[in-house]
């Protein structure tokens, strides 16, 4: 079922990439498609890539395919911290409103929120909780929703957590948590970076308001790009932080002043687009992401995991698992020693893993392959202090 070809992720080419948590390679169609508008821009100018300006539009579709929504709820934005500080700085909060979040967010989901306390907002932090199987000593894991009922109150408008920790790994239960929220009135925002592409992700039949992803990792597109849905009662509730010329609705008629932004998600799309950007991730992810369903997806992550588990040496590396909604397409480890020299050993030898807080991660995504699984395997095992 799955094409895991080099001539579709030349990558492979170079070793074994077990890194999609970090920056993922980008596919072959979508290297070819911005080449292409590249070399129109220099042969041409403007109108060489006046061919490309329907792109942001075929890339809206491809995400509302991806979000089964409707392309008037996405805007094509250059990353999570540029959708979550115009949610935050836009949102109608008054003075003693409550956000919840935790304690160890990204922070990209964490600075935009704390900026709030500036206008009377109270940020609350859900605690670091042991939910995995292994003890994770003082590195981050997870939180737990008895913490989220805990802390809510009446005053509490925003919940805005991560799907995937970039850490541990651990993955909300959104349906659980989007179902809580909804019985109490509270918007839901969620940072998908770690899981789009990778896990399904349904806001709209889960009660979330708003999802922000990067596009440059489990959608195999180029940094400076990302994905920003927002449910259209909640889009309404925002005010304008970000404008120019390409949120309003007269578009280039650059000297009609009239304020009318658009009513669709679009309306976050404020200045020039980044034509050649938007080319690439629509090329990645009707390529490499949309061919598949989500839930083959995971299910092809997780027994890529369980092979990676089988073989790997348990005495060095000590893996954090997660049971159920809580599983993600992040293996992390504690390991013997230092979790940043096996990365750059590991490197050496051509198997590419990530570090982070203490933690050795390892991502295979549905590209690899079983024999890219244990050649990944036997180099960590082989791997001795230096």
């Amino acid at each position: 079922m799955f094409q895991k070809t080099r001539e579709l992720f030349p990558v492979k080419e170079e070793g074994v990439f077990l890194a999609h948590c970090a920056i993922s390679p980008v596919p072959e169609p979508a290297c070819r498609a911005m080449t292409a508008a590249v070399r129109d821009q220099m042969r041409r100018g403007m109108s060489g890539l006046s061919g490309y300006f329907q792109s942001v539009e075929k890339l809206r579709a491809a995400a509302a395919r991806l979000l089964d929504t409707d392309p008037d709820n996405l805007a094509f934005v250059k990353n999570t911290s540029e959708a979550m500080g115009m949610i935050a700085n836009g949102y109608p909060f008054r003075l003693g409103d409550r956000i919840i979040s935790y304690v160890h967010e990204y922070p990209a989901n964490h600075y935009p929120w704390r900026l709030q306390e500036k206008r009377g907002v109270e940020l609350v932090l859900l605690p670091d909780r042991h939910l995995a199987d292994a003890d994770t000593g003082e590195r981050p894991c997870g939180w737990s929703m008895e913490d989220v009922e805990r802390l809510v109150t009446d005053r509490t408008r925003v919940i805005a957590v991560s799907h995937v920790q970039f850490t541990s790994g651990f993955a909300a239960d959104l349906k659980e948590l989007g179902a809580f929220c909804k019985e109490r009135g509270i918007d839901l925002v969620v940072d998908a970076a770690q899981s789009l592409g990778c896990l399904p992700v349904r806001p709209e039949e889960w009660n979330i308001a708003a999802v922000v992803a990067s596009g440059w990792k489990w959608l195999f597109g180029p940094t400076g790009t990302g994905l920003f849905y927002t449910a259209p009662e909640f889009r309404q509730k925002l005010a304008d932080v970000l404008v120019g010329a390409e949120c309003m609705v007269q578009g280039d008629d650059y000297l009609n002043h009239t304020w009318q932004p658009h009513a669709t998600a679009r309306r976050f799309e404020y200045s020039t687009t980044p034509t050649l950007l938007a080319v690439a991730l629509e090329a990645s992810l009707t390529s490499a992401v949309l061919p598949y369903p989500p839930e083959a997806v995971a299910a092809e992550v997780f027994r890529l995991q369980d092979r990676i588990l089988a073989g790997i040496d348990r005495d060095r590396y000590k893996p954090v698992l997660f049971s159920g909604a809580h599983r993600s397409g992040i293996l992390s480890f504690i390991c013997r020693w230092n979790p940043d020299e096996i990365m750059k050993r590991a490197a050496q030898e051509g198997v590419f893993v990530s570090s982070r807080c203490g933690y050795l991660r390892l991502a295979p995504h549905w590209c690899t392959t079983d024999e890219e699984v244990d050649r990944a395997v036997e180099v960590l095992n082989g791997i001795e202090p230096g």
